[in-house]
């Protein structure tokens, strides 16, 4: 997260993720305010057994571009509502990377897809993982089956 204030917006990401059994390190630093540390944290992030990371910020929102600027791990973006322009500003900039930085971006304030993207890479290679990523997807399906008017 690029700030604390972006916890509330990232926590249905933490949560789902853990949910799915997977290791969560949560982490805030600045794109602005502490670039060096972020850089620093991203380019090891791969030796720390981290497989895809999760980045939230708003405003400027430059987390998610200067991570995947530093590594070869898979980036997802979450664009955080901002009071400014109602999050789109946070939109745009994550999902307007240059050629050749690819940062998958998801729903402003969208978190929770985040993680099941994440989820989804992980369990290209571990069929636990996909095992559980097909239960939940069934329990979505047979609620809204359920579901009457």
């Amino acid at each position: 997260m690029g700030s604390t204030s972006d916890y509330e917006v990232m926590e249905p990401a933490i949560q789902t993720l853990e949910e799915f059994g997977i290791e969560v390190e949560k982490r805030v630093i600045s794109a602005h305010r502490a670039p060096h540390a972020l850089i620093e944290w991203a380019e090891t992030a791969e030796e720390r057994s981290i497989r895809v990371i999760i980045a939230g910020a708003g405003g400027a929102a430059h987390l998610a571009g200067v991570i995947a600027g530093v590594t070869t791990l898979p980036v997802i973006g979450v664009p955080v509502r901002s009071k400014t322009l109602d999050g789109l500003d946070s939109l745009l900039s994550i999902v307007q990377m240059p050629s050749g930085i690819p940062v998958a971006t998801v729903a402003i304030n969208g978190a929770k897809n985040a993680a099941l993207l994440a989820i989804e890479m992980l369990a290209l290679t571990d069929e636990r993982l996909k095992q559980q990523l097909l239960d939940f997807r069934r329990k979505q399906t047979e609620k809204v089956l359920a579901t009457t008017i």
